[in-house]
């Protein structure tokens, strides 16, 4: 089937979809297949995109360009902080080259923290490096500004702060056909959940796919996300009507999309 079509298709059923639609199974039209336990990307940018789209500008020094020049492994076996593979390997289609750390902490709004984190102290930019817990407590980076204090520094930020705290303080976007690489999809609670945007691609017509990487519970390494409804466009997902997107282990509203 021609890749127009199957977009009409998505267009024309995407209101039929559930939340316990299977996933469209069969030949993958645009990525290269490697074998099952290798993967063949070495950044997220280097993840191809299907037929006719092309990746969003991003500024060198912006957030997004970070996030679409972050490391692959190779290995495509999702571990948890104590080293253990994580149950369900099935949802993952690549791993980033990020430490998950060695203690139960690293979880979903974590993870989010930690990229975010990242991208300033790679920078040195680090009196932006802030986060709130839920009672609207600061948490700054502080002296010395090396690697050992930055793990100290995160331990203590994911320990007070999480999903409702970081929900709280993170901007709605208006509309989900505005997605761009670095928002968040969150839902605030405990537990709540989050996942980020880390890449965006659009074609001519004005259409919009967006790739999405999380960690869970418990702590474990980051993760592009397959895409569960529609194996043949995974691991990105197409902006649409729907109200709901469905993550292969979580189900957003598309009103839970945020930025920083």
């Amino acid at each position: 089937m021609h890749f127009k079509t199957l977009f009409i298709f998505i267009g024309l059923f995407s209101y039929a979809c559930n939340n316990n639609a299977g996933s469209e199974k069969g030949h993958h039209p645009f990525l290269t297949a490697n074998g099952n336990d290798e993967n063949p990307y070495h950044h997220i940018g280097d993840i191809p995109m299907p037929d006719g789209f092309a990746r969003v500008a991003a500024d060198s020094g912006s957030f997004g360009y970070w996030l679409r020049n972050r490391e692959l492994k190779k290995d495509k076996t999702v571990y948890k902080f104590d080293g253990e593979p994580k149950y369900n390997q099935t949802a993952q289609f690549a791993v980033l080259d990020i430490s998950v750390g060695d203690k139960d902490l690293q979880q979903c709004a974590d993870a989010v923290m930690r990229l975010r984190a990242e991208y300033f102290f790679e920078k040195k930019a680090f009196d932006s490096i802030v986060f709130y817990d839920n009672e609207s407590g600061s948490y700054r980076f502080a002296p010395p500004y090396n690697r050992q204090n930055f793990s100290i520094y995160l331990n203590k930020v994911f320990g007070m702060c999480g999903s409702a705290s970081l929900s709280k303080h993170l901007k709605p976007v208006g509309s989900f056909n505005e997605v761009q690489i670095g928002d968040v999809l969150i839902r605030g609670g405990f537990p709540g959940h989050a996942v980020i945007v880390v890449d965006v691609a659009t074609d001519k017509s004005g259409r919009r796919i967006y790739m999405i990487a999380q960690s869970y519970m418990p702590a474990q390494d980051i993760h592009v996300l397959k895409n569960p409804l529609y194996d043949f466009l995974s691991p990105w997902y197409l902006v649409n009507d729907r109200p709901l997107i469905q993550t292969p282990e979580y189900t957003f509203y598309a009103t839970e999309l945020k930025r920083w």
